[in-house]
């Protein structure tokens, strides 16, 4: 899956398909609301009482997780109350923010290029990188021992035209096979299958495998699974997005020092991820436990955790890469991604911690 050039501009933005309101890797739709105090005293940022962040319930948004967990939001926000909406699937999340009910999420690539183009681009930027990597290609190792017995074999990905979907059709393309895009028929059948039933899926035998982000992988590998791929090694560097922060329009002008607290508090975040992966693996685990009521085995985050690569970049060329393959298998037509992001508010963060600033790939604000 090498890196290509940033898709061409100034091409209608039209979804082929309907069905292509995606999730980045979710287990269903519904939000569960959560809050947490303001620091008694303390100023609000911007003069608001709030600020709503959106997250999934998945490791891959472990930034979120953890700075939930340990606090991070809330002292940077200092006097405006952090509140939390947990999503399950990235179209839920994007309404919340089209509604006004979110105003900064984190979310996979699929679902924000899908709501930036079906909205012509008036709704939401991404303002930072989150995550790369943590997805694999997980089978029964009694039928798949290699690589080339995927031919005629079962797997699942998580929803049609899903971020994991639509590498995996690029893989299938590249190994010279056909399967159609819509359909899922061909070569390989294309399983899609929401990430909470996969694992249902495997032990009763209706899959040989599937093409899933963590923890799911590791879920399927605790069944008796083994990992085939691991599709940071398809990409240079190992490197591509798998969670990106997004923020409505509106929000980004209206409250441009709320943003920066909360990306403050992403960055610092991530640091400390990667300082303290141990910690930062418990803290993640924990804060699942309070959102679901159950924390992940050991048998499963263990292994989960160190394949997330927790960073600020967003990797903007790996998303522009990411939806020519989408082009490519025929899910989605060339779509306008100017503007999509704004990396100014990161980069003033970035350059106030000390760190190196990123770049959007050509594919930010003019």
């Amino acid at each position: 899956m090498p890196a290509t050039p940033a898709l061409r501009r100034g091409l209608a933005v039209l979804a082929v398909l309907p069905l292509l309101a995606l999730a980045a890797c979710g287990y269903g739709s519904q939000a569960v609301d959560n809050t947490e105090q303001p620091i008694a005293g303390a100023a609000k940022v911007d003069g608001l009482d709030s600020v709503r962040i959106g997250y999934f319930g998945n490791l891959t948004h472990g930034t979120a997780l953890v700075g939930r967990q340990k606090g991070f939001f809330q002292q940077e926000l200092g006097g405006t109350k952090a509140e939390y909406a947990m999503f399950n699937a990235g179209p839920s999340e994007i309404e919340a923010l089209n509604s006004g009910s979110v105003d900064i999420g984190w979310i996979g690539p699929s679902p924000a290029v899908n709501g930036y183009v079906k909205a012509g681009g008036k709704n939401l930027r991404i303002i930072s990188g989150s995550a790369s990597g943590g997805v694999k290609l997980v089978v029964d190792p009694e039928k798949i021992k290699s690589l080339k017995d995927v031919k005629g074999k079962r797997i699942a990905t998580p929803q049609l035209g899903n971020t994991q979907d639509v590498a995996f059709l690029d893989w299938i393309a590249e190994q010279g096979w056909k399967v159609d895009g819509a359909s899922g028929k061909g070569d390989v059948s294309v399983v899609r299958s929401d990430n909470k039933v996969t694992p249902d899926l495997y032990r009763s035998d209706s899959i040989d495998g599937a093409w899933v982000p963590e923890p799911t992988a590791s879920l399927l590998v605790a069944e008796g699974a083994k990992v085939l791929l691991d599709e940071a090694d398809l990409w240079p560097g190992k490197k591509f997005v798998i969670t990106n922060v997004i923020v409505s329009q509106s929000f980004l002008k209206e409250h441009p020092k709320a943003v920066e607290a909360v990306l403050r508090a992403s960055v610092r975040t991530n640091k400390w991820i990667n300082e303290h992966p141990e910690q930062a693996k418990a803290a993640a685990n924990a804060q699942l436990s309070a959102d679901t009521g159950k924390a992940l085995p050991a048998d499963v985050i263990d292994p989960a955790w160190p394949s997330i690569r927790f960073t600020d970049d967003p990797l903007a060329a790996t998303l522009a890469t990411q939806a020519e393959h989408a082009v490519e298998a025929g899910l989605l037509q060339e779509p306008d991604l100017t503007g999509i992001y704004d990396v100014t508010p990161l980069n003033k963060v970035l350059k106030a911690e000390g760190e190196p600033e990123v770049d959007d790939a050509g594919l930010g604000i003019e």
